[in-house]
C-alpha cells in the first residue's frame, strides 16, 4: 500500500513539474535581415514576442539581423532550400527567383509609406501577392516599405544632369532597377548591401541607392554627405518565407503565424513613418545633407523612369497583368 501511494505520489509530482515547465519548441523560425535597428528589425522583434507567446513555446523564433546568416543572395537561397525560414530582402534582390516581384519597384506607384501599406493590406492585393514565388516554394509573408529610396553620392545629385556619368549601386539587378538609371545617364550595377560600404569607401562606385535607414545605421555620413531623395521611389521589401515550413506547422500554428505577421504590419505605418524623422535628424546631426530635387526635376525624373519601367513590364503578359493590378489597387487606396 505504501509503495502504491509512493508511486501515485511520484506520478502526481511528475505531472505537476511537467505542467510547470514550458513545452519544448517543436519548430524553429529563423528570421534573417540585412539591416538592424530599423523597421525591419522592429517587425522581427514583434514577431518573436507574438509567435513565441501564442504558440506556448512550440515555435522558437531566432533573430539574425545585420547579415548574420550571410548576404542577401545566400539568405534568399537558404529560404528557397528550407535552411532558413524567413529573410527580409529588398524585392530587387529576389527577382531572379521570382520575376513578378519587380512590378513593385516601378517608380510612381506609391504616394507615401502609408499609401503603400494600404495597398499591400488590400484583400485583392494580398491574394495576388500570395501567389508570388509559388513555383519556387516561397511566398511573401509580409510586404512593406523600408523607407524612401535615397541616393548617396560623392558628387551630390542636385539636378537631373548630375546623374550622368556616375557609377551607382542599384537596389537590385533586374532591368527595372537598372534601366531607369541608364536613361538618366548613370551606369548602374547590382551590389549586395554588405559590400556597398567598402565599395563607397574605396570609390569603386560613385554612389549608391538604399533605404533611408541604411545610411545612418551603417554611418555612411563618414563616407559622403549629399543624400538625395529619389522622387516617387521607395525601398519595397518582403518577409520571404519557405512554403513547406509554413505547411509543416499545421493549420492552427500556420494561421497564428500569419495573424501575428499581420498584427506586426502596423509598425510600418507607425514606427516606420516616425523613424524617417529620426533618421533625417541623425543624418543632419552628423554633417549630412538631405537634398530634394526641384519640382521640375522631380517631374522629369518620374517621366523618364516611369516610361522605362512601363516599357520593361509591359513586354511580359504576366508582369503587365500584375503591374496593372497594382496600379488599380494603388488608385483605389489613394486618399
Amino acid at each position: 500500500m505504501k509503495m502504491k501511494s509512493a508511486i501515485l505520489g511520484s506520478a502526481a509530482l511528475a505531472a505537476m513539474l511537467a505542467a510547470a515547465v514550458p513545452a519544448m519548441a517543436q519548430f524553429t523560425m529563423k528570421l534573417s535581415a540585412p539591416t538592424i535597428n530599423d523597421v525591419s528589425h522592429e517587425w522581427m522583434k514583434a514577431m518573436k514576442a507574438g509567435v513565441e507567446q501564442r504558440s506556448a513555446g512550440k515555435i522558437k523564433v531566432e533573430l539574425y539581423p545585420a547579415n548574420q546568416l550571410g548576404q542577401l543572395p545566400a539568405t534568399v537561397e537558404g529560404v528557397a532550400m528550407g535552411t532558413i525560414e524567413v529573410t527580409l530582402p529588398a524585392v530587387g534582390f529576389i527577382v531572379g527567383l521570382e520575376p513578378r516581384f519587380q512590378v513593385l519597384d516601378a517608380p510612381g506607384l506609391f504616394d507615401s509609406i502609408e499609401h503603400a501599406q494600404r495597398v499591400f493590406a488590400d484583400p485583392d492585393m494580398r491574394k495576388r501577392l500570395a501567389t508570388f514565388g509559388a513555383s519556387k516554394g516561397v511566398e511573401p509573408l509580409v510586404m512593406f516599405i523600408n523607407g524612401p529610396l535615397m541616393l548617396l553620392s560623392h558628387k551630390a545629385v542636385r539636378r537631373l544632369p548630375d546623374f550622368k556619368g556616375q557609377k551607382l549601386r542599384a537596389p537590385g539587378g533586374a532591368p527595372i532597377q537598372m534601366e531607369p538609371f541608364k536613361r538618366l545617364g548613370a551606369s548602374p550595377l547590382s551590389i549586395p548591401l554588405g559590400e556597398a560600404l567598402p565599395a563607397m569607401q574605396n570609390h569603386t562606385i560613385d554612389g549608391m541607392t538604399a533605404g533611408f535607414s541604411i545610411f545612418t545605421t551603417f554611418k555612411y555620413f563618414d563616407v559622403a554627405k549629399g543624400l538625395t531623395q529619389l522622387p516617387g521611389s521607395f525601398l519595397v521589401a518582403t518577409g520571404l518565407v519557405n512554403r513547406k515550413w509554413m505547411q509543416s506547422l499545421g493549420p492552427d500554428l500556420e494561421a497564428m503565424v500569419r495573424d501575428e505577421s499581420r498584427k506586426a504590419e502596423a509598425l510600418f505605418s507607425t514606427w516606420g513613418v516616425e523613424d524617417i524623422g529620426r533618421i533625417a535628424a541623425t543624418w543632419k546631426k552628423n554633417g549630412g545633407e538631405v537634398i530634394a530635387l526641384s519640382p521640375a526635376d522631380q517631374q522629369g525624373f518620374l517621366t523618364e523612369v516611369s516610361a522605362s519601367a512601363a516599357a520593361i513590364l509591359n513586354v511580359n503578359p504576366q508582369l503587365r497583368e500584375d503591374y496593372q493590378a497594382v496600379q488599380a489597387v494603388a488608385k483605389k487606396q489613394r486618399r
